[in-house]
């Protein structure tokens, strides 16, 4: 693992990904420091990481494209699964070395506080709540992107999926105001969903009669509950899309609010995307 680390953040600093990322993020929150503490005299510095946790859409998927999709292009995912390494190993390696590339910009932004409360009063509780929540939201949205660079080897693809993704995750609380709240409605996305869980099923085991029939068993529970209470089905949907939100959860730091149900939410985010990829990569290994 330590090798994989080692080699991996080698190649990020040997190339421009790890100044152009760094660069984007650093222009983000320097313009949003601009606008809010400079121009807009305003001291809470919480507001500009509001402002940046945009540019996540945009550097995320492209700095997660290549960690296994070049592997498989290049063929070389093949020498990874020949080392005496275990594929949790291989993951957690090339993850930690996204992390280390994320804390160096992050470790700038930290000084920001600090200098602006020179000039003013700025909550630094807030304000470094607010970068601690800053640094889940990205390690969270780095576990994305690292599970949908694992199911292609096409590196665009997996770029486009990642900003699609991570683009609808950043409105979903604004789409939900437009979707069905009827209890229909609520069972028709949930019948939705449910077909994308037994084709993720699928993929990562091999098995489709495994997807198949927990896809089964859920459509019949949904069913069963709309046939019996419609009613709790009613307005469902848009919970659903304001209850996984990412960037939402990070507003409740910006707001003043330590919340620990969100600081659990995105290591149990994080976790669970880790061991999609973890899976996915064991499924092409065994093949």
């Amino acid at each position: 693992m330590t090798a994989i680390f080692t080699h991996e953040l080698r190649s990020y600093f040997h190339t421009l990904t790890a100044w152009l990322f760094a660069a984007f993020l650093l222009c983000f929150v320097g313009i949003g420091a601009m606008l809010y503490n400079i121009q807009a005299a305003v001291s809470n510095f919480e507001y500009v990481l509001s402002f940046g946790c945009l540019v996540f859409v945009v550097i995320v998927p492209i700095l997660t494209m290549r960690v296994l999709s070049e592997e498989r292009r290049q063929k070389t995912d093949q020498l990874l699964y020949s080392l005496p390494v275990s594929t949790v190993e291989v993951v957690l390696g090339k993850y930690a070395a996204l992390i280390c590339l994320y804390l160096v910009p992050l470790a700038i932004i930290c000084v920001y506080p600090l200098v602006f409360s020179r000039f003013g009063e700025v909550y630094l509780p807030t304000s470094y709540g607010s970068i601690f929540a800053f640094f889940l939201l990205g390690a969270a949205l780095l576990a994305v992107g690292t599970f949908v660079s694992s199911l292609t080897e096409n590196q665009g693809l997996a770029a486009g999926v990642g900003i699609a993704l991570i683009l609808f995750n950043y409105y979903s609380v604004s789409l939900s105001e437009y979707v069905s709240t009827s209890p229909i409605g609520s069972a028709a996305a949930l019948l939705a969903l449910i077909c994308a869980l037994g084709l993720i099923i699928k993929f990562l085991t091999g098995s489709g009669s495994l997807g198949y029939w927990v896809g089964i068993a859920l459509a019949f529970a949904v069913a069963v509950t709309y046939l019996v209470n419609g009613d709790a089905l009613e307005g469902l949907l848009p919970e659903i899309m304001a209850a996984l939100s990412l960037f939402e959860r990070f507003y409740v730091f910006v707001n003043g609010v330590f919340d620990l149900k969100a600081v659990v939410f995105y290591l149990s985010v994080t976790g669970f995307f880790l061991f999609l990829t973890v899976q996915s990569l064991e499924k092409r290994r065994y093949n």
